[in-house]
Order: C-alpha cells, then structure tokens, then sequence
C-alpha cells in the first residue's frame, strides 16, 4: 500500500482530484496505520524563484491561514526581499495550497514575519507561542532556526524547520529540508557500486562547499574509495584550480574516475568549462554533484554530460508546481514543497495522532512519511533522511539512473 501512495504521488500526470484522494493516506505512520480515512489530499535555494499573483496577504504579519481549533505557527522572512523574500512568499502559498487541498484541515495556521534574522525569528516565535501555537513551522535560515528553536524548546513546543544547516538541528528541532550530506552520501555509494572508486574533487569556497567537502569524504572512505586529489576554489583561481585537477584527471589515461564538483550556477558551469578546456574528458572521467545542479542551464553543459547527482525526484515537484502555477499564476521556488509538506504532515498528525500529534516518538517514527519530494523521516538529533535519486545529465535533461527508495529502510 505505501508503494502504491508514493508510485501515484509521484506520477507526472496526477490530476488535483487524485492528488488530494492520495496525498494524506500517504504520510506512513511508524505504527504502521496510514492516514486512509482522510478523503482530501496530502535544495540552497535552486529551481525558479517566481513568487504568486496573490502574494499581498502573506507579507502581512500576523495574519493566518484556516480556522482549525489546532494552532501550528508559520515563520518565514516575509520582509527580507530578493531571493529570500520570494522564497518565503512562495513556501507561504505553498501552505495555503496545502490546506485548500486537505480535507476539512483542523488546523490554523498563524503566519508571522521572522525578518530573516534572530531577533525577528525569536519575537515571533514568542509571539506564536503566546498565541497558543503547538507547533512551529520554519524558519529558513539557521541563525533564525537556532533562536526560534530555543524560545520553542523552552516552551516544550517541537519546530519543523526548512534550513539546510545541520548544525541546526537538535532535538526537538527538526530539518525538513534537502540535506547536502544525505545527497553526497547517495551519488558517492552508487558511483562506487559502478566502479568508480579514485576521485578528485573541486570544492567552492563557501559555506555548502565546506559542509559538502566533510560529506564527501566521509561518504568516499565509507564506500571503499580513496581521494587522488582535492582543490579549494573561488571565482579568482577557479580556473588555476581546475587545472590541478585536470593534472590527474585529463589526458588519455586519467589517474581518477570521477571528480566532484558541489557547486551550481554561473560557478559551477564556469569551472565545467574551465576542467573541460584542460582536458578533462567527461566521457572518461564521471562528473559528480549534488542538488544544487538541479537546473536546466546546467544540463546544457558539455562538461557535465553524463554526470551524476543525488535529488529528489522531479516528478513529484513537478505536479507540485502545475497545481501551484494554476493557483497562483507563477511557477514556486524549488524549496516550496517543504511549506506543503510540513502543513500537510500537521494536518495529518493532528486528524490521526490525538493528544500524542506531535510527540517525540510521532515525529520521529522509523517508517517516516512521504510527501511531494518523496519519503522522509526526522532523526532524534533534528536531522533528516530522505529517499533520494541519482539522475544523470544528458543531452540538456536529466534522468533518474538510479530511483528513490518508496520506504526508508532500517539504514536509512
């Protein structure tokens, strides 16, 4: 049964009515009981960062969205503008068009402006709080997450968050989001299950550079393999570094199966580029990433055809993003299904759970859930698993290689 709610969740060309007869049965309990009584429906920033038509009501703090008894808090950088802005605008109708698409939600959702700071994120979670709120969901960012946690763990309330920073995460304070680890743990084991065990890599000298080099090379000892060579590089020496790399990479007989590249946009096409022009043939030599090359520009790259990374599958997002262009008018920034996911799975909880909605022990079950990105589960120390795939860059698309997993095993 749950491979068969995940199978329809996923199918491309699901229709709204299927959609919401699916997508609350779909969100598997540890106890093994499926939310089947429900007759409604259930990367870093990349994707599209277009907001809604409609988007007046959600820069508003304090307004709220349905009428529920059950208050979960929404926080999000409202009035951040430029990318944040959008990305906050975006998961906030992604949350309304989850509670249009849930049957009868009792919930209401009270949605407030964390500025995209601490400070703002700790008074409004104060605020939420003293408002009765049972749960918070957000913010986006890892300092806001961090405050926000800390006024909620004070308060006995859990925190569903969207940052990707681990370092976030703790108990009671969980990560919905796309973990950068999770990603480089999966395109390394089934890169090194194809053979592919001597790598280079090209980190960026960033934050997600740096948490993806730790991943990497712990993914790659885990896996049987061993690091030939790795360089640190910005938008100065890219090319100077690229060229270290093509020294065991390049040529007629390269000394690496693989090089790994966590990176995305201009960045990453122009070290593509610079790799491809020292030599590098990506015939011979795999070109590995993670999430954040989940965009079409990126497909279009010579160097990178053929290359693997590790993302969710795009068919869920994908009839994600048409019931939320034909609602809103624009296309949804591409962690808006964290903001559908996290209303949903509050939805649900509260129809299925009782008092026990959302206890350690619920939010933490082993079986996990599925949503719109496909299956995941929260750790104990706030971090996630989900069910990932490897897709392969091929011709300007990007195919699945490799599917996600329907249910997460004992391992994860």
């Amino acid at each position: 049964m749950t491979r068969f709610l995940a199978r329809n969740l996923a199918r491309p060309d699901a229709t709204p009515s299927l959609w919401r007869r699916l997508k609350q049965a779909a969100l598997v309990l540890a106890t093994g009981a499926l939310v089947a009584s429900c007759s409604g429906g259930l990367s870093n920033m990349t994707g599209t960062d277009g907001a809604g038509t409609e988007p007046a009501a959600p820069s508003v703090p304090g307004t709220t969205i349905g009428t529920g008894n059950v208050k979960v808090a929404l926080l999000l950088p409202l009035s951040a503008g430029g990318q944040a802005g959008a990305a906050a605008v975006s998961l906030r109708n992604a949350a309304e068009l989850a509670m249009s698409e849930f049957s009868q939600p009792d919930i209401q959702i009270l949605v407030k402006d964390d500025r995209g700071t601490a400070d703002g994120a700790r008074a409004a979670a104060q605020s939420a709080i003293s408002e009765g709120a049972e749960l918070i969901l957000g913010p986006l960012f890892a300092d806001a997450v961090r405050a926000a946690g800390q006024v909620a763990r004070g308060a006995g309330r859990p925190v569903i968050a969207f940052s990707t920073d681990a370092g976030a995460a703790a108990p009671g304070v969980y990560l919905l989001s796309f973990m950068p680890e999770s990603e480089v743990e999966r395109v390394v084991a089934y890169a090194a299950r194809q053979g592919q065990r001597s790598f280079a890599a090209l980190i960026p000298n960033t934050a997600y550079g740096r948490v993806a080099q730790a991943a990497f090379q712990t993914a790659v000892a885990r896996n049987g393999g061993r690091i030939v060579a790795m360089e640190t590089f910005d938008r100065a020496n890219a090319a100077a570094q690229a060229a270290k790399i093509a020294a065991v990479a390049g040529g007629a007989s390269p000394q690496v199966n693989a090089v790994f590249i966590p990176d995305s946009g201009d960045s990453l096409i122009a070290v593509a580029q610079a790799l491809q022009g020292a030599g590098v043939d990506p015939q011979k030599v795999r070109m590995l990433g993670t999430g954040v090359w989940n965009e079409a520009r990126v497909f279009s790259q010579a160097g990178l055809q053929g290359g693997w990374f590790a993302a969710p599958e795009t068919a869920g997002f994908n009839a994600f993003a048409q019931r939320y262009r034909a609602k809103y008018g624009s296309d949804p920034t591409r962690i808006a299904t964290l903001g559908y996911d996290a209303v949903s799975l509050a939805a649900a909880l509260v129809r299925t759970q009782g008092q026990q909605r959302f206890s350690e022990p619920v939010l933490t079950n082993a079986s996990g859930f599925a949503g719109a990105d496909g299956v995941f589960r929260f750790n104990p120390n706030g971090t996630n698993e989900r069910g990932l795939a490897v897709l392969e860059i091929r011709n300007g698309t990007a195919a699945s290689v490799s599917p996600a997993p329907r249910q997460l095993g004992a391992g994860g």
